[in-house]
Formats: structure tokens, sequence, C-alpha cells
């Protein structure tokens, strides 16, 4: 653990600083108390210092963390983060472990990058982005060839809070500690493989951002393709940030759209007025900043392959909505059933089914057992473990690996190219209209004639 680590946030008085990465810090503070951690803020904004530090405190408050607070210097620096000298001015004479959060939409934080040169820039400070990594493949690239002209790789942080999960990384223990699933685990015993993201949250104001994304960018091209890569990898030889990151990246390179048909592999549908949860929701055309003419999904699946001796043959299905009333938020491996049943046993013969929810974390094996009436008569039997939620929240589980300059849970630059070229296809075959953007009702559990998935 380092001693002490300067936090500077760009865009300290945005929501992504209040809601998600200062709650983040308290928690961690809280969990690690001897660890040692200043904040400088930096905005646009007319702010003080005092302002900062009420913003720190009410942030920390909603993680029970306001003891941390107090342990916490705050500096205010009223910046410009896409002009030069603004940027010099507050980085100047940071000494120690600096860590830059760019918690701007991707534009400013790629236009205040464009802005950095090296020599601004204290010895080992990291960079720390959120996604979306660039609007296609070439983008992601020109950007990684931005931020590695200022620091070196291992010193970028391209933040997916998704591998800080519990269940993501709870992955790894079910996969790699258990002799009976290790040598099950590829397409000999694996028929497909399910990761599903369904909320019941609607836009919830968020249209700036999601309607120029989307859900297949928002989630698939991003979250659950990583998810993916953790799923799929080889073992790696250590969990150190070399191997484990070069796994995922390899399953990356390998996966590509099912069939090479991201027509008859994808779909798409938006919602329309309804109701979730007891409350009322409008139409996602009529939401506050939607633009209809930009047809964006706010339901997105698609298929994937992953190409490699373990996997080929295997479909990967990927899935996320909105304003859907059946959220579900789960990983499921599919098993193929068995070649041969006795004559005499009846009833279920489907293959066994591993579940890992994605909140509350649980893991769970369907499995055809004897019925307690008939012993010859099959049925379905769920064994299950509640796993808990982890000792830390997903974010801050990452901005652990910041504080401490450790990229294992940080997405190479590689890796984010990977998963544009991977959904590319699909994009444009949308862009041509050959995928027909249907509708379901808020509220409900999706189009008609979508196939449940899980």
């Amino acid at each position: 653990m380092a001693d002490a680590t300067t936090l500077v946030i760009f865009g300290a008085g945005g929501d992504l600083a209040s809601r998600l990465l200062l709650p983040a810090l308290g928690q961690l503070l809280m969990r690690e108390p001897a660890r040692s951690v200043s904040i400088v803020g930096a905005d646009r904004e007319e702010l003080t210092d005092a302002d900062l530090e009420a913003v720190v405190r009410t942030a920390f408050a909603t993680m029970d963390a306001e003891a941390a607070a107090s342990r916490v210097d705050v500096e205010y620096v009223r910046t410009d983060i896409t002009k030069s000298d603004d940027l010099r001015a507050v980085l100047k004479d940071r000494a120690g472990q600096v860590a830059i959060y760019f918690a701007v939409p991707p534009s400013v934080a790629a236009a205040s990058i464009a802005a950095l040169t090296p020599d601004m820039l204290p010895d080992g400070a990291v960079l720390v982005m959120e996604k979306p990594f660039g609007t296609d493949e070439e983008s992601a690239r020109a950007l990684n060839r931005t931020l590695t002209a200022l620091v070196p790789e291992s010193q970028v942080f391209r933040v997916d809070h998704f591998l800080g999960r519990s269940t993501t990384l709870n992955l790894l223990g079910a996969r790699f500690a258990n002799r009976i699933l290790e040598p099950l685990w590829s397409a000999e015993s694996i028929e497909s493989v399910d990761i599903v993201y369904d909320e019941s949250l609607a836009l919830e104001g968020r249209a700036g951002y999601y309607d120029s994304a989307g859900a297949l960018v928002d989630m698939i091209q991003s979250h659950l393709l990583q998810v993916l890569a953790v799923l799929a990898m080889e073992e790696p030889t250590t969990l150190d940030e070399v191997d484990f990151r070069a796994a995922t990246s390899a399953v990356l390179r390998a996966t590509t759209v099912w069939g090479d048909d991201p027509v008859a592999s994808s779909r798409r549908a938006r919602y329309t007025a309804g109701t979730v949860g007891g409350a009322e929701k409008p139409s996602y055309v009529d939401e506050p900043g939607v633009d209809p003419e930009r047809q964006t999904e706010t339901l997105a699946e698609a298929t994937f392959e992953v190409r490699n001796s373990r996997w080929a043959g295997t479909p990967f299905r990927l899935r996320s909505g909105k304003a859907l009333g059946t959220p579900a938020t789960e990983i499921v491996v599919h098993f193929r059933p068995v070649r041969h049943l006795p004559t005499g046993l009846t009833g279920s013969s489907a293959g066994a089914a591993l579940r890992f929810s994605l909140g509350p974390d649980r893991i769970s094996l369907d499995l055809n057992l004897n019925a307690a009436e008939d012993p010859f008569e099959l049925e379905r039997a769920t064994l299950s473990a509640e796993l808990g939620e982890g000792a830390l929240k997903a974010y801050a589980e990452v901005l652990s690996g910041v504080l401490d300059g450790d990229p294992l849970l940080a997405v190479r630059g590689d890796a984010a190219e990977q998963c544009w070229r991977i959904v590319a296809p699909i994009l444009e075959a949308w862009h041509r209209g050959e995928v027909p953007l249907e509708e379901y009702v808020a509220g409900s559990p999706g189009p008609d004639g979508w196939p449940a998935l899980g």
C-alpha cells in the first residue's frame, strides 16, 4: 500500500464524483484507516475549499464513512482542464503518488488529455479514465497513442467497475479452485453462456450521454464483454496485472459475432410508456434530452463466439436493457445434457445450469434429481449459496487499485480497442437499418417474441 496519495479529481463538482467516486473513497478509507489520501478538486465552477469539503462529507455519509472525512485534506482549484496553462498550474509541485481522475464526459477527458504534456505530470502519476474509451476502434487506438505518449501503459487506468464486482471476481475461485468445474469449462461440456444485465431503472436523466450511446455501447461493448473475458480466459499463471490482463485480452482477440452475421445475431428495442415498480415512465423518445431521430436502443442483445480451441461452437449471449419489469443480473453457464438416460428414468433431462447472480451475490446450481414421490421421475432442484457483497463495493475495489498503482482491475489499451472491433459489425448493421428497432412497454419483460435468457 502506498504511504500517501494525492487524488486529483478533474470534474470534482460533477455527478460522477459526488455519486460514485467520493462514496467509494469513503468506504475504502473506513475499511483501510491507515491509508492516507488528500483530494485536489479541479473544475470550472466557482467553489472554495470549504464547498468541496462539504461535498466530500456528504458523499462519505452515504457510506457511513463520516469519520474518514476528517482524515482527508481537501483543496479546490478553479481550472479549465482543457487548457495547458491551467493544467500545469494545478499539477505543479504535486509530490508523492499522484492519481489524476478524469470524472468528466469522454469528450472533455479527451480534450484534457490532448492538452497535457509529459513534463506537466508528477513522476509516476497515473491517469484514470471512465468509459467509453473512444467512439470506435480507430478513435480508441488514437486515444491510447496519446495516453501512452504521456505515461507508460501500466500507469493508465481505464475504469470498468464491473471488474471490481465481487461476483465477477468470484468466477476466478469457482473456475480455478474446483476440480468438479475446471475440467468441464469448455465447449466440450458447456452448451451456451448467458450474461444478462436487465435493469428496472429507466433513463433517469442520463440522456446527455446515453442517447448517443445506447444499450449496446453503454453495457455490452464495455462491461459485459469484460465479464465474458474473465469467464472464458485461460488460467493465468498468477493474478498479477501482467498475467491476468494478458489472459483476458487473448479472449477478446478471439471473440467475434456469432456466425459472422450481425443481423441474425443481434436484436435491439426501446421502451414505450409504461409502469415500472408502480412508477409511471414516459416513452423513451419523450424523455428530456432525447433525440428520437437517433434511433437509440434501450435494450440490446448480441451473440458472440470465442474462436479458440476451448470455446469454438459455444454461443455467448449478452443482453442488457432498461425499464424492464423482470430485472435480471446474472451469468448463466448452461451445461450440455447427458448423452444417454437409462430406460425407466423420465422427466427433466436438461443440462445443469450454473448461475452467478450479480447482486445480491449468489451462486446456484440447477440439477436433475430424483423426485421424492417417484424415484424414477426426474425433477429440477437448485443448490445455492449466498456469497455476500464483498468487503468493498465495486468502485471502491477499483479505486483501491488506482491508489496503489496496481492496474489489475483496469482495462488494458488493446482490450479497449478489441471491444470496439467486436461490436463494430453490429453497429454498422444497425446504422444501415438492417436490424429493426423493436418496442416494448416499460415494465414489461421486453418485446414479444424475444426468447428468455438465463
